[in-house]
Formats: structure tokens, sequence, C-alpha cells
């Protein structure tokens, strides 16, 4: 088991837009619709009017989450993940989604995919006195984003700023206090969809789980692209988009859910 393949991870974001609906619900559904993706750890971290309330453990999504638990995550704008293990171990400190404090505010983020570069940029940052709490690559995404925060006006644009130091594959969900991001690497190793229903918009890894919350597809993530959403709207940022599309194969022959569509193609047909 510890050999098989283990490159796969579900996300999903929520954004509210109607200022009433509860996004915890919403995004339960759409990781237990993902949970083919990862079966090892889940979580869900949700928006308060700025303030971050998260919940995440080791286990299956209804063995980490009950209403209890959900009640207690109000919030209108909100992130999920499901896990596999791909850099850092099977731990309860590597659950995400990964909720970061910073000079500017608060950091949450979700990421599906493999940062090939993740030890030498790890180590760069350490023998610069940064500090690690977890052995994942994504907290190394974090930290180079909340870096260029710093020297920028939005997290949109430290996210831009981000991604070139960026080598292998990830979808990206990214909330700060009152913005919610999805970013997808240039090449287009991984999936990240785009949908909307009556009160939201909604990121996620597969269009299966559009369909879990009755959620329209609008379309699919452009690689190298950027998708903002806040008060004022959506916005996409595509400057960095190579015009490439290498996804990877795995997502039709193993990764996905058979009912889901990826890049315009049914993953049923294609197997």
């Amino acid at each position: 088991m510890d050999k098989a393949l283990k490159e796969e991870c579900g996300v999903f974001g929520v954004y509210n837009f109607d200022g009433q609906t509860d996004a915890a619900s919403i995004i339960y559904y759409g990781l237990y619709a993902l949970q083919h993706r990862g079966q090892e750890c889940c979580g869900i971290a949700v928006n308060d009017d700025g303030t971050i309330v998260y919940h995440k453990d080791m286990g299956l999504v209804p063995e980490v989450f009950n209403d209890t638990i959900l009640n207690h995550l109000k919030g209108t704008m909100g992130v999920g993940h499901v896990r596999y293990s791909t850099t850092g171990g099977s731990l309860r400190e590597n659950a995400q989604p990964l909720v970061t404090k910073y000079k500017k505010g608060t950091l949450t983020i979700a990421h599906n995919g493999n940062i090939v570069n993740a030890a030498d940029l790890r180590k760069e940052f350490e023998d610069n006195g940064a500090i690690f709490q977890s052995t994942s690559d994504s907290e190394v995404i974090a930290y180079i984003i909340a870096r260029e925060r710093i020297k920028c006006h939005s997290i949109e644009e430290a996210v831009a700023r981000a991604m070139p130091y960026l080598q292998g594959s990830y979808s990206l969900v990214v909330m700060s206090p009152r913005k919610l991001i999805a970013a997808r690497d240039p090449w287009g190793l991984r999936p990240l969809t785009f949908g909307k229903t009556e009160h939201s918009y909604i990121f996620a890894s597969e269009t299966c789980a559009l369909d879990s919350v009755d959620a329209e597809f609008i379309r699919d993530i452009k690689p190298g692209e950027i998708v903002t959403i806040d008060k004022d709207g959506v916005r996409a940022d595509e400057r960095l988009c190579s015009g490439k599309n290498k996804i990877c194969i795995f997502e039709y022959i193993y990764f996905a859910r058979p009912d889901s569509i990826i890049e315009n193609i049914s993953v049923y047909n294609a197997r």
C-alpha cells in the first residue's frame, strides 16, 4: 500500500454572495463527492466576517464531521480539502486546509498537487529563519504567498508572484478575510473547475462535486489562470497562462470519478 499511487487530493471552495447561505454544509457535500481523491484526512475552514474557524482531522468526511461540528463552522465563505499524502507524511498536522496567521492577517490554503522543488525551497527559507509546523509542500506555498503579500497590494497579486517559484503540479484554492482565489499551474496538470448556484460561486477539483450541490458548471480554470472572487464580483488574471494543457492522464485512468467531466471529456467515456 505504501507504493500505491498517492498523487491526488480534492479541493473545494465556496463564496456565498448573498451573505446568508451557510458555507460549511455546501463544502461538506462537496468533499463527500470528492472522497475518492483522498481518504486519509479532511478539513473545512470558513470565514465569518474576517474570522477563520476550522476543523480538520484524520479520517473520512462522515467520520470527521457531524451536525454539531458543522453548526459550529459558521461563515459565508470557505475552503475544504480531502487528502492523500503526496509531499509530507500521513500526519494530522499535514491535514488541510492550512490556516496561517501573518502580518497582513489570515491566509487559508487548500492544495491539490505536488511541488517537486518544495524541499529545496523549504531549506532556503529555513536557512533564512523561517519556521514550518508541518512537512507538507502546501505550507511552503503558503509561506511564499504570505511573503509576497507583504510586498504587494493584494492577495491575488501575491499568488501571481508566488507561482513562478513553484515547480510541479498545483491546483489551489486560497481564502483571505475578504476574497476567494483559485489558481492552477501553467501546465494544468491537476483539474480545477468553476461553477455557480443561485447564491454561490464554487471552485472544485471535479464536476461531480458541483453536481453534488446542484451547481451549474461554468468552465474549467485555465492552466496558469488566477480567478478572484470578492464583493465586486469575479476577475480572471491570465498573465501566467501558457496556452498549453498537459493534464495528467491518470486523472482519466485512475484518479477522477467516472461521472466527472474533465476538460470537456467524460471520464467514463475515456475509460
